[in-house]
């Protein structure tokens, strides 16, 4: 069973890993264009959009403050993002770097929905907010 410590190690995990997915939509931006549905407009602009915000909320997580709301954020937006990884699979979408069989995208699909849960995790508070990831020294010591 994860403890509390585990539970803050998580949190940075799931920060870094969603702040570099986000930095990856501004400097490699062209896969994320690729697999938007074609019934949604300025692929490139939402691109843009969806990885700031995936940055913002990467941060968020680990500014005790507002964590708890940027963990509703990136829960918001991981379903926002949700049509893009059926597109894909559905339309069987290559991707460099990424499996082109049509399992490993359909089976890709459910693993939104641990993203889903990981961030719906962080929407609850802290067991004890003393020891809360932080980018801010001295956060979120009471």
């Amino acid at each position: 069973m994860l403890n509390k410590y585990n539970k803050e190690i998580l949190r940075v995990i799931l920060a870094v890993s969603i702040i570099t997915l986000g930095i990856l939509h501004f400097v490699k931006s062209e896969p994320f264009v690729k697999i938007m549905p074609p019934y949604l407009p300025y692929h490139l602009e939402l691109v843009y959009i969806s990885g700031f915000f995936e940055i913002l909320g990467g941060i968020g997580l680990l500014v005790p403050p507002v964590s708890r709301a940027a963990a509703w954020g990136l829960f918001a937006l991981f379903i926002a993002v949700f049509p893009a990884n059926i597109n894909m699979a559905v339309n069987q979408i290559h991707l460099d770097g990424i499996p082109d069989s049509p399992w490993f995208q359909i089976i890709r699909l459910p693993l939104q929905a641990v993203l889903l849960a990981w961030a719906w995790w962080y929407t609850k508070p802290p067991e004890d907010p003393k020891i809360q990831a932080s980018i801010i020294p001295g956060l979120p010591r009471s």
